[in-house]
């Protein structure tokens, strides 16, 4: 019988998959490039060129730092975020802070498909409605 913490189900607790050991690391990284994101980062370099590069900078160090603590409080604890709000405040904040985060992921969806609607009108033409919604914009050949 092996001794306690030399194996965990039959494999060696060292030698845990790659992807294992990425986790929510990879979908946090991946997490901001996304179609409305991808819109704005072409517009805004477009816009202003490198002229706005000095704010890296600043923003940088700051975000760093928000990702630091995040990861530190999610190592320290082993829960997420809502949980140790649950845990240390009152519920009514944890529904509230929830809550708008449904309402700021609804708005983020809606981007995303303003986004892929609009990128896809400048791929085809035609009218943007169409790529929204095919059952009341669409012209009736289209509707099912």
């Amino acid at each position: 019988m092996s001794q306690a913490g030399d194996t965990e189900k039959g494999k060696d607790v060292g030698q845990e998959s790659w992807l294992k050991k990425l986790g929510p690391g990879l979908i946090t990284g991946a997490a901001d490039d996304d179609p409305s994101g991808i819109a704005t980062y072409s517009q805004a370099g477009a816009q202003f060129g490198y002229s706005m590069l000095w704010t890296v900078l600043l923003t940088y160090p700051l975000m760093v730092g928000i990702q630091m603590i995040s990861a530190e409080i999610g190592r320290v604890s082993g829960h997420g975020l809502a949980t140790n709000i649950r845990q240390h405040y009152p519920a009514g904040l944890l529904y509230a802070i929830v809550g708008l985060l449904l309402i700021a992921n609804t708005i983020n969806i809606a981007a995303d498909v303003a986004a892929m609607a609009t990128a896809l009108k400048l791929m085809v033409g035609g009218f943007i409605l169409y790529y929204f919604d095919n059952s009341s914009h669409a012209p009736s050949k289209w509707r099912d």
